[in-house]
């Protein structure tokens, strides 16, 4: 591991340690942010799941009676049972925050939830399989509403997972090590040059003693 280019200096020591000390309390938070969201991630995908198993459930179920009553229903009267809606419904687009990560919420809006008609047709023409089939296409669309904010939430969540694991994986193994190699190598110096100084202090120390003792006689 190659080590910072700086001076070796007490200045650049202190810096350099402080640095470390920053580093690694980033890496605590970090690590632990990622545990956090490849926690609430695994979660989030065994009830995306439960929701797709319940949702293609009631899908197959409204396309079974669909089937049964397009087989002995005249396709004109479809088109006519179809061609006014019951209400109309529009998507409220909100969000919320995981993690510091903002994930959408999504709303079924009703424009007119007062009325009594659970259907837009009559039922003369019409048999009580297409009733049925509708009833259950109609209870989905809070599921698939749900279903779509989840699969959303977990590509973020997994995007995020991803950044976070590879900023981990930065300090771990770049930043951190080499902040470390670096104050090593700047302690050694600074330790090398006290070794120094001393010898020499003691060798100036020695000659003085010789000059004194050479005058005193």
């Amino acid at each position: 591991m190659a080590i910072l280019n700086v001076n070796p200096t007490r200045m650049e020591l202190s810096r350099l340690r402080k640095r470390l000390t920053t580093a690694t309390r980033g890496h605590k938070l970090l690590k632990d942010k990622q545990d956090e969201l490849v926690r609430q991630f695994i979660q989030l995908v065994k009830k995306n799941q439960a929701l797709r198993q319940e949702m293609e459930a009631a899908l197959q179920a409204g396309m079974a009676e669909y089937v049964l009553a397009s087989s002995s229903i005249p396709d004109v009267v479809l088109q006519e049972a179809f061609m006014i809606p019951l209400n109309k419904v529009t998507l409220d687009i909100q969000s919320r925050t995981i993690m510091n990560m903002d994930v959408p919420v999504l709303n079924p809006v009703y424009e007119d939830e007062t009325t009594d008609d659970d259907f837009s047709y009559g039922f003369v023409s019409t048999t009580s399989e297409l009733d049925l089939s509708l009833s259950h296409l109609d209870q989905m669309l809070p599921v698939m509403l749900q279903l779509a904010e989840i699969e959303k939430t977990c590509q973020l969540m997994a995007n995020e997972i991803e950044r976070t694991r590879r900023r981990v994986n930065a300090l771990e193994y770049m930043t951190i090590p080499k902040l470390t190699e670096t104050i090593q190598y700047i302690e050694s110096n600074l330790a090398e040059d006290e070794r120094a100084t001393l010898t020499r202090l003691m060798k100036v120390t020695d000659i003085i003693a010789e000059n004194e003792a050479d005058q005193s006689y």
